[in-house]
């Protein structure tokens, strides 16, 4: 020690192999190599107060197996190269007072057992990600007296051993917010000495076993409220010469979480004010320190929760009105140390520099309030972006001391905010003071959003406002609108949406208006909230529609649409089925088309144009062709042939027309007839629109004679009964209730004639049971049924159901709804009346409207089928006056004009075998 040894020479240490401890402090040593050392058993090595400026890569290796202590201070080491210290036994190194600017990552690396490492007035300024990494068990770093200026994780990683860390005497302004992620050991931490000018919520997280806490002498101005309350630990917090009055005053309850700290050190922060919450939570204080702060009103119970044994309080500013009558007797009671505490009064002016322990109880009065009160609060404001909002603080004080005000906002100082101020006299039982402050915030933004609040200051004290939050929102805009979408089935839909907006926007869809998604339902839609992006999969005809986004938030909300086609090749709905009729029947073909966009249907027959006649109709765009009075000539194979922009298909129905030659022969007699027979046709009118891609609608059959104006005329036309879930066609295609002339207008616009050629006439089966109604063309012989004049009773049939369709309600004809005569038993007369009397008017309605029908005991042994036209329920006529005559009879308009006989039967004719109206299967899904 002390000596002038240039250097380290290995030859010369050979004969102190056995050596432990070696100092060679304050020399002139200026670099230790690789070879300085020979392989000894050294455990102390202190090369402090030399003018070494290099480690050569190794210097150190042959001491690694004893070395414990190395102390390199006081030298001129600039760098340290990583790894360098292969030194795994080594527990304290130090290197303090050197000109070590950066520390590199890894460069303690090594070092496994160190457990103490002092680098002090190095000008330390950074420490890279890591640079402790390695030091498995360290437990004390000191770091004092450099330039670091923010405290992070990067170059604390892998310290998790560590329990005390002091770095005070820096430059450091920030704690982030997770910087002791992997120090959670500590429990002692010394940031003194810093420029730390506020304490946010997260400075502390993790630091749970932190037992003493020294942030004395820095800048610090805001505490966050609850910023302590993860230190369960905590036992002494020194916040000594820094500024955060505004904290102790503002009443938030800074302390809240320090449940076992005994010792608080507040000297010199220019306190002023003490609030009853000042020190809420701090139940096991033993010892508080407010010297050095002009303290001139502490309000009752302020102390309350504390155990306090010591009480440093220097003052000679209180304001020794009646809220502090309370403090002399508190005091006198509590065991503290007496000589600690120095008070006396400023005000009143009587009492000024009395010690606050010699004052009479009778002399704190409130008289006046000389320190400023608060009466209007600023208000909480929710405005939008780019609004300008006014806020408004009212303060009044019976003291001429001047007034000064500040804004905070979040209990920060608002230096450069537009501010203006007003101070007027006013008469409140004595003159006092009111002085208004206003403060104008234009154009806000979002940055302007918190939490703001007045402080109003005079000679005896400052007073601070509510805190009004202010609240900026922006309405939504969008930055990506859906666009306009066309695709084929089975193909992916994919509809982007995105919007901006203070609060950000909730983004949600709509279909046609509404939430009832069919691609939801058989979950195929997927919605990416963080690629703004809706996705349908698998498309189909049903998910077509108009698609809204629609964005918003508690300023408003807009929407955008976009059309989704989906297009698809033309298909049948249902297979394409043969029809088989007899001659003189109607056939009806069906072919339901299916696609997007709905396909244009077009007939053939034979492979050749379909010749259209006045018996062919068209119905439902083209699905259905009806042929009229089949023929063998209508026989073939029948083409459907649909066709959309994305393909055409065919299908084939074969028409087969079956002969009747019996009802043939009949009809052949008719031409004999000297009168001649006026046409009275059939027609079966089958009306099914077809509502595009979703649904068939249903259509209706009518059958309508023609009649006799001079004789006859039906004049009580009543409207159709149908279904509730059966749409009219009637409503909107007009009405097919009036033909003139025995024709009507078919769906290409063309008049064809809708009756027959021959008269008709229904009756039971043969067998005289329950038989299938048929129509037969004069299928009595020598029976003049008809008169010259073409008199006639409409009939129908009772249709059976539709195979694919169970829930269609059957059909029949039924007289009007009105007043008839009494039922009797075979009335003639009541017969004659209602001819006579009645026009033969007929409806369509549910046949259970019969179904009530009482039948007598005569007709119920007699097995028939229920008439098929019929007058009020209780009417009861016998079906044998309608369903049968006797050959040579007159016609029907003798028995209006002579009647019959009461009770007279009459032989009905024989029957010639006759052809079947049978019921056609329509679609009327």
């Amino acid at each position: 020690v002390h000596n002038i040894i240039p250097e380290i020479n290995a030859e010369q240490l050979q004969v102190y192999l056995s050596l432990e401890n070696l100092d060679l402090s304050s020399n002139l040593i200026s670099e230790i190599k690789a070879s300085s050392f020979p392989r000894m058993q050294l455990k102390y090595l202190n090369l402090s107060n030399n003018r070494i400026t290099t480690l050569e890569a190794g210097c150190l290796d042959n001491l690694s197996s004893s070395l414990m202590v190395v102390k390199l201070n006081r030298n001129r080491i600039s760098v340290i190269p990583p790894k360098i210290f292969k030194l795994p036994h080594v527990q304290f190194l130090e290197l303090k007072r050197n000109r070590i600017k950066i520390v590199e990552s890894l460069t303690f690396q090594g070092l496994e057992s160190l457990k103490s490492l002092k680098m002090q007035r190095n000008g330390i300024s950074r420490l890279m990600d890591g640079a402790f990494f390695g030091l498995g068990n360290i437990e004390e770093l000191e770091l004092e007296h450099n330039n670091l200026t923010e405290v992070n994780k990067g170059w604390l990683y892998g310290l998790r051993t560590l329990q005390q860390l002091y770095i005070s005497q820096n430059a450091i302004n920030r704690i982030s917010p997770d910087a002791w992620e992997f120090c959670q050991r500590l429990s002692e931490l010394d940031l003194s000495y810093n420029q730390l000018t506020r304490l946010r919520e997260s400075a502390f997280v993790g630091l749970g076993l932190l037992e003493k806490l020294n942030l004395g002498d820095n800048r610090i101005s805001h505490v966050a409220d609850g910023v302590f309350r993860g230190l369960a630990n905590l036992r002494t917090l020194d916040l000594r010469n820094n500024e955060i009055s505004w904290a102790m005053e503002d009443a938030n309850e800074a302390f809240v979480g320090l449940s076992r700290l005994d010792k608080l050190i507040l000297q010199g922060n220019q306190i002023k004010s003490i609030t009853k919450k000042a020190f809420s939570g701090l139940e096991g204080l033993e010892h508080l320190d407010l010297s050095n702060n002009a303290v001139m009103s502490i309000q009752e119970n302020a102390f309350a929760q504390a155990q306090l044994k010591e009480l440093v309080l220097n003052t000679s500013s209180l304001l020794c009105d009646c809220q502090l009558k309370w403090l002399p007797q508190w005091l006198t009671d509590s065991r503290l140390q007496q000589a600690t505490v120095n008070v006396s009064c400023a005000h009143p002016e009587w009492l000024a520099g009395q010690s606050l322990l010699s004052v009479d109880p009778d002399d704190f009065v409130c008289d006046n309030f000389p320190k400023p009160q608060i009466r209007v609060h600023p208000e909480t404001t929710v405005a939008l972006r780019g609004m300008n909002v006014t806020l408004t603080c009212t303060a009044v004080s019976s003291s001429d001391s001047p007034m000064s005000t500040a804004w905070r906002k979040d209990s920060e100082v608002l230096y450069d905010a537009e501010v203006e101020n007003f101070a007027r006299y006013q008469q409140q039982g004595g003159e006092v003071v009111e002085y208004t402050t206003v403060l104008h915030l234009s154009n806000v933004n979002f940055t302007d959003e918190g939490k703001y609040q007045c402080i109003v200051t005079n000679h005896f004290g400052s007073n601070y406002s509510n805190k009004a939050k202010l609240t900026v929102n922006e309405l939504p805009s969008f930055l990506k609108t859906p666009m306009d979408l066309t695709i084929r089935t089975g193909a992916m839909a994919r509809l982007e949406c995105a919007a901006e907006g203070h609060p950000t926007p909730q983004i949600s869809w709509q279909k046609d208006g509404g939430t009832d998604f069919p691609a939801a339902r058989e979950r195929r839609m997927h919605v990416m909230p963080e690629d703004d992006v809706f996705f349908i999969a698998n498309v189909k005809i049903e998910d077509m529609g108009i698609y809204s986004c629609m964005a918003q938030n508690i300023a408003g909300g807009l929407s955008a649409n976009a059309t989704l086609t989906v297009l698809e090749t033309p298909s049948f709905v249902r297979p394409l089925e043969d029809r088989t009729v007899t001659r003189g029947e109607t056939a009806v073909l069906q072919c339901i088309a299916g696609g997007s966009p709905a396909p244009r249907l077009n007939w053939t027959k034979d492979d050749g144009p379909l010749a259209v006649t006045e018996r062919h109709f068209f119905a439902a765009a083209n699905q259905l062709l009806i042929i009229v009075d089949a023929g063998l000539e209508d026989a073939g194979k029948y083409t459907c042939i649909m066709s959309n922009t994305l393909g055409t298909e065919r299908g084939h129905i074969y028409l087969n027309v079956l002969a009747s030659p019996n009802c043939d022969s009949a009809q052949g007699g008719i031409a004999h007839e000297e009168d001649g027979w006026t046409t009275v046709g059939i027609v079966i009118i089958v009306v099914v629109c077809c509502v595009v891609g979703t649904s068939l609608v249903w259509v209706i059959v009518i059958y309508h004679m023609r009649r006799k104006s001079e004789d006859y005329s039906i004049t009580n036309t009543e409207e159709m009964n149908l279904p509730a879930d059966i749409p009219s066609y009637l409503s909107s295609q007009g009405t097919l209730s009036e033909p003139q002339e025995g024709y009507s207008t078919s769906e290409a616009g063309s008049h064809q004639q809708l009756m027959p050629p021959a008269g008709s006439y229904m009756h039971k089966g043969t067998d005289g049971g329950a038989a299938p109604l048929v129509i037969c063309s004069d299928c009595y012989d020598n029976a003049n049924i008809y008169s010259r004049t073409r008199e006639y009773f409409p009939y129908a049939y009772i249709s059976e159901e539709d195979p694919l369709d169970p829930a269609l309600p059957n059909l029949m004809v039924q007289m009007p709804k009105e007043a008839y005569p009494a039922r009797t038993q075979h009335d003639t007369s009541a017969l004659d009346n209602l001819l006579t009397d009645r026009d033969m008017s007929v409806f369509l309605t549910n046949h259970d409207k019969i179904s009530e029908r009482k039948i007598s005991s005569q007709q119920a042994n007699e097995p028939f089928q229920l008439p098929l036209w019929g007058v009020n329920k209780d009417l009861a006529l016998s079906h044998s006056h309608f369903l049968h005559q006797q050959p040579g009879r007159e016609p029907l308009r003798a028995l209006r004009s002579e009647g019959l006989a009461e009770g007279e039967q009459e032989p009905a004719a024989s029957p010639q075998p006759c052809r079947r109206l049978r019921e056609q299967h329509l679609d009327f899904s």
